[in-house]
C-alpha cells in the first residue's frame, strides 16, 4: 500500500511530441520556446481530461530539454504535491514561495483589529531574484483575488503573485486551471483564470480554452460524469427540482463510478484503506457537522481507535498557525488545509478549561516533522464561529494570568500572543473533509456524500444550484480511479 501510486500520474508525457490532441496550443507553445518569445502570461483553461497536467508536463520536459529556467507553483501543499508528481519536478506552494518571514518576533495568531491597522504583517514579500524564467502555477481557480490575510504582503494573494513574477527580469507566467471548481472563497468567480481580471494587470495574454478530451481518458466514466456536471457548476444549464434530486438525472453510475448506501459505506471504506491505502483515500462531504460525524464513525469502527486523538492519526489544521514554525528556517506556517499525521502524543492536559496535548506532526505533503501542542476541543466545533468564541475565551481566561498588565492593553496583548496555549493549533481529523478543503488535491479513490441535511423540499435558486454542482464537480474531479456516491437511506 506504501508503493501504491496513480496510474495517471505514472503515464504522463514528458514531451510534446507525446500529447494527445490540443496540437494547436502544442504548436504555439513549441513556437514560443524555440523563438525565445514567450508571452507576459499564458492562461490554459479546460475541464478534466483536455490535457492540462498533460501539456504541462510535456511543457517542463521541453523546457528542461532547453535549458530554459522553470519554476512550479501551487496554492495548497497538496495540489504542489500532485504537481511534483506529474511534472517530475519540486513543486512549492504560493506563500512559501514569494513570501519571507519579517522578523522572528511576528504575533502567532490573526487579530483582525490589530491587522489592519498595519501592525501584524507577518511576512513580506520577497524579491524576485529570477531572470527569464517561467513561473507554472496550477490550480489557479484557487487563488484569491480579495484582500483576505493581511498577514502576508498586501493581503491579495494573487496581486503579490502577478507583483513577484513580473519584478523578476524577462520572467513569465503561466496559469493552469479549471473554472467550473469552486472559486475561492467570498468570491464568485476565479480571477486568475479570467482574462478580463488578468488584463487589468497591464499583461500580455495568451489564453487558451481546452475542450477537446484526449484519447486516453475518453473512456473514464469519472471524465464522463464530470462532463455532465460542467454545464450545471458553470450556470449554463439548470433543473427545476431539489439539487439532491437533480443529481440523480444527471450522473451515469457505471464502471468507476458507483453507489454506496449507508449500510455498505464501512465496508466499502475498509477495502479502499486495504487496496489503496487511507492516504489514497478521503470521503467529502458539503458541511463539517456531517465530516465530524463521519470522522468519528470510520476511527472507531474501521480503525478501532478508542482515544479522542492516536498515534496514526490523519488531521487537517483548520486555522492559520505562525507561532511553531518560528525555529524552522523552511516552514514558514501551518496553513489552513494542511495534512498531517500524528507521530506521537504526550502530556494530555486540561488549561484555562480545555484540554491540550504535546504532539509530534508529520507532514502528509512534505518531508518534515514538527513539534505542537495541539487544542483537543477544537476538533469537535461544526463551525468557524464556534472556535473563534472558544478563542475569545481562551484570550480572556489567559489574561487572567496577568494581574500586572491589566492596565496597558499593548502589553498584555503581546503577552497571551507568545502563550502555547493561546497558539495551540486548531485542527480536525482528516478522514473526511470539505469538498472546499479538497480542492487541489487528488485521491484514488473517493467517497461523496451530496446531502447536506435539514434542506427545506424546494425548488433552489439558480445560484443556489450552481454552487452545488460547483461543489459536486469539485468533489468528482478530485479521483482519479473510483468514486462511490453515498446514497440517502
Amino acid at each position: 500500500m506504501g508503493n501504491y501510486i496513480v496510474s495517471a500520474r505514472k503515464y504522463r508525457p514528458t514531451s510534446f511530441d507525446k500529447v494527445v490532441g490540443q496540437e494547436n496550443l502544442t504548436q504555439t507553445l513549441k513556437n514560443a520556446i524555440t523563438s525565445g518569445k514567450l508571452a507576459h502570461a499564458f492562461l490554459f483553461c479546460g475541464p478534466r481530461g483536455t490535457g492540462k497536467t498533460s501539456i504541462m508536463a510535456a511543457l517542463v520536459g521541453a523546457l528542461q530539454h532547453l535549458q530554459q529556467r522553470i519554476v512550479l507553483l501551487a496554492p495548497t501543499g497538496r495540489a504542489a504535491k500532485v504537481l511534483s508528481g506529474y511534472a517530475h519536478v519540486p513543486a512549492y506552494t504560493i506563500h512559501k514561495y514569494i513570501y519571507r518571514a519579517r522578523s522572528k518576533s511576528a504575533p502567532s495568531l490573526e487579530d483582525a483589529t490589530l491587522q489592519f491597522k498595519g501592525e501584524r504583517q507577518a511576512f513580506s514579500l520577497r524579491d524576485n531574484l529570477h531572470k527569464n524564467t517561467l513561473f507554472i502555477v496550477d490550480e489557479a481557480s484557487m487563488i484569491s483575488g480579495l484582500r483576505d490575510n493581511p498577514m502576508f504582503g498586501s493581503g491579495m494573494l494573487l496581486e503579490d503573485l502577478v507583483r513577484y513574477v513580473y519584478s523578476g527580469e524577462g520572467c513569465s507566467m503561466l496559469l493552469l486551471g479549471d473554472n467550473a471548481q469552486l472559486p475561492p472563497v467570498g468570491s464568485i468567480q476565479s480571477p486568475a483564470l479570467n482574462i478580463d481580471y488578468m488584463s487589468g494587470y497591464q499583461l500580455d495574454i495568451h489564453s487558451h480554452t481546452l475542450t477537446q478530451v484526449a484519447r486516453q481518458a475518453s473512456d473514464s466514466s469519472i471524465l464522463d460524469n464530470a462532463t455532465r456536471l460542467r454545464p450545471f457548476a458553470l450556470g449554463e444549464q439548470a433543473m427545476r427540482k431539489k439539487c439532491e434530486e437533480a443529481m440523480w438525472d444527471i450522473l451515469s453510475i457505471e464502471k468507476d463510478v458507483c453507489t454506496v448506501s449507508g449500510a455498505e459505506l464501512l465496508e466499502a471504506l475498509e477495502e479502499a484503506y486495504q487496496e489503496v491505502g487511507e492516504e489514497e483515500t478521503i470521503l467529502l462531504t458539503r458541511t463539517n457537522k456531517r465530516t465530524n460525524i463521519y470522522n468519528q464513525g470510520i476511527r472507531t469502527r474501521i480503525l478501532w481507535r478508542e482515544d479522542e486523538i492516536s498515534s496514526g492519526d490523519r488531521l487537517m489544521v483548520c486555522k492559520n498557525n505562525y507561532f511553531w514554525t518560528e525555529k524552522y528556517d523552511d516552514l514558514p506556517f501551518l496553513a489552513n488545509g494542511d495534512l498531517l499525521e500524528v507521530v506521537r502524543l504526550r502530556n494530555e492536559r486540561e488549561m484555562y478549561g480545555y484540554h491540550f496535548v504535546d504532539a509530534q506532526l508529520r507532514s502528509l505533503d512534505y518531508d518534515w516533522e514538527i513539534d505542537t501542542v495541539i487544542w483537543l476541543d477544537t476538533m469537535h466545533s461544526d463551525t468557524p464561529e464556534a472556535n473563534q468564541k472558544m478563542q475569545k475565551d481562551l484570550f480572556n481566561k489567559i489574561a487572567e494570568d496577568y494581574p500586572e498588565l491589566q492596565n496597558n492593553r499593548k502589553k498584555l496583548t503581546e503577552a497571551i500572543y507568545q502563550s502555547s496555549y493561546y497558539n495551540a493549533l486548531q485542527i480536525r481529523m482528516a478522514y473526511a473533509i470539505t469538498g472546499h478543503k479538497s480542492q487541489g488535491g487528488q485521491w484514488a479513490r473517493v467517497f461523496i456524500d451530496p446531502y447536506k441535511g435539514g434542506e427545506q423540499n424546494i425548488t433552489p435558486s439558480a445560484d443556489e444550484q450552481k454552487e452545488f454542482f460547483r461543489w459536486l464537480y469539485t468533489a468528482i474531479t478530485r479521483a482519479t480511479e473510483k468514486v462511490y456516491f453515498i446514497k440517502n437511506n
